[in-house]
């Protein structure tokens, strides 16, 4: 299986300028292949890696950086091509490469080799070849049959750096079970962020103070003179309150997500457009911040990892029908109950698109018909509100259990 850990670098003034000099350089070397890729035809990463060693003979700065380094560069820059070509494909407008201007090219990458992992004085550094040792703050080991695969570092907008080890262990995800005993829909909302069908509904998380504090640091970035120092102080301030709002919203969505791909044998979410809902006129703002195709995107590869199963459903409809018998009841976003006239059914509005979303989940999966075990008087408990803060003190929202010990694992 491969994992991505990250950690933050610690290093000295002289190996940052280094570190500075060698994101710099790798972005100049993106802009030249960039240029030949505009003007010559029938390139590929391959044809263009070859010449690197000639292009030593003349650029002499080149001989300062990892031969490994330069070669993923221009394997960036046709990634990157090829990403652009397959969103032309599906149907996207899209237009050509750019060239990188300084402060848009953030990283460079080390393959299988020029790296290494020492302890050095009781503290763990990492090597990196033509740089040398980066002390680095080694919050998490790693599992003890770890082999690394690449190095990335990365100097974020706030001007850390860090380093993402991307490694291989031989284990191999455990089994999914055939027949799902532990199963469970959810429902994502900004009000209340999931509504699961087993009476969970964990409120969203509370970001109001971080964002006051973003707006205050971008209006006094926007009184100073652009480029001045003290412009540039205010903008790190800016990007200190944005990695602040990033952070505690991935920090939560990792709890969230990690307690339901352990807790769980069958995971059925909403296929949701993210971007597309976005982009509908109308409370824009509390949608982007919900981040619900973050969320989906780490439930999934975690349901991997854990041997769940994970399925998305089309959302179509889920408020609308009836969880128990069917019957499709138009209702405006302002009534939060759902009550059907056909059965009598009367359920949380979020709880019965739960329901549906498990439903419709276990059918697409497993060839099931609508599930039995979803009667009026299994759908009406649900009322366990947890709050969002509960998530994030303890990593999983079943603190209103009886029995149950929170957890503390992240994601």
């Amino acid at each position: 299986m491969k994992y991505n850990y990250r950690y933050r670098l610690r290093p000295s003034d002289a190996l940052e300028e280094q570190l500075a000099w060698t994101v710099d350089t790798c972005r100049q070397v993106y802009n030249h292949f960039l240029h030949r890729l505009n003007r010559t035809d029938d390139t590929s990463a391959y044809s263009e890696q070859k010449l690197l060693p000639s292009l030593k003979k003349w650029w002499r700065d080149l001989k300062s950086v990892h031969s490994k380094v330069l070669q993923k560069v221009v394997q960036r820059l046709y990634d990157n091509l090829s990403t652009l070509r397959e969103r032309k494909e599906n149907g996207y407008r899209v237009g050509m490469l750019k060239w990188k201007a300084p402060g848009e090219y953030r990283s460079f990458t080390y393959s299988q080799s020029g790296f290494k992992l020492k302890n050095t004085g009781g503290r763990t550094r990492l090597w990196l070849s033509k740089l040398g040792e980066i002390p680095l703050t080694f919050h998490r080991d790693l599992p003890d049959d770890a082999d690394i695969k690449t190095v990335t570092v990365k100097q974020e907008p706030t001007g850390k750096w860090y380093a993402i080890l991307g490694i291989e262990t031989p284990d191999d995800p455990p089994e999914k079970p055939e027949n799902p005993e532990n199963c469970v829909g959810i429902d994502v909302g900004i009000l209340k962020y999931a509504h699961d069908t087993d009476g969970t509904a964990v409120e969203s998380l509370d970001l109001s103070d971080e964002r006051e504090r973003l707006e205050r640091a971008q209006r006094d970035l926007s009184r100073k003179q652009h480029g001045a120092d003290n412009w540039e102080k205010q903008r790190r301030v800016v990007a200190e309150r944005h990695a602040e709002l990033k952070n505690k919203r991935r920090d939560f969505l990792h709890k969230l997500s990690n307690y339901y791909a352990r807790e769980y044998d069958f995971v059925a979410v909403e296929d949701l457009d993210a971007k597309g809902l976005v982009e509908l006129p109308g409370n824009s703002r509390n949608r982007a911040g919900a981040a619900w195709g973050t969320f989906l995107r780490m439930l999934k590869y975690k349901c991997e990892r854990e041997g769940t199963h994970f399925v998305a459903v089309n959302p179509r409809g889920t408020t609308k029908e009836c969880a128990s018998c069917g019957v499709s009841t138009e209702k405006p976003l302002w009534v939060r109950e759902h009550s059907c006239p056909a059965c009598g059914f009367e359920a949380d509005r979020d709880a019965n698109a739960a329901w549906n979303i498990l439903s419709r989940g276990v059918k697409k999966r497993l060839g099931a018909g609508r599930s039995e075990s979803t009667p009026v008087e299994t759908a009406l408990p649900m009322s366990s509100v947890v709050d969002a803060k509960r998530v994030v003190e303890t990593g999983s929202p079943t603190l209103k259990r009886e029995g149950v010990s929170p957890s503390g694992r992240v994601g």
